[in-house]
């Protein structure tokens, strides 16, 4: 990831109902959820829902795939990954004792 897809990522993950929807959708895993139900789950009515994650969709850090009718909405964690790495490229100054804590924090433990 560079820095101008970086900072995308950034703008869209700085309004709340965006950060919202990405941390359900990780939450949700490879199951995905429907555009209805992250609505639902948020609160958010469909045409502002449906803004927002076109907007998340373009920074990359969603993707969609269509089921019949209905889209479903999944964390892309290629997106995240690349976002990740991107912000921990050069951590620590070639210590990498001093990036473990962080690198331990964001290892899943599921």
């Amino acid at each position: 990831m560079d820095k101008i897809n970086a900072l995308d990522a950034f703008a869209a993950l700085s309004q709340p109902t965006r950060l919202d929807v990405f941390r359900l959708l990780i939450k949700a895993g490879e199951q995905g959820m429907s555009a209805g139900d992250i609505s639902g789950t948020l609160g958010v009515r469909q045409n502002t829902m449906s803004a927002n994650l076109g907007i998340l969709n373009r920074a990359g850090l969603i993707r969609s795939d269509r089921e019949g009718r209905s889209i479903r909405y999944f964390a892309d964690m290629a997106g995240l990954h690349g976002l990740l790495a991107f912000l921990m490229e050069d951590c620590c100054g070639g210590r990498p004792e001093l990036c473990q804590p962080i690198i331990k924090e964001l290892a899943c433990a599921c």
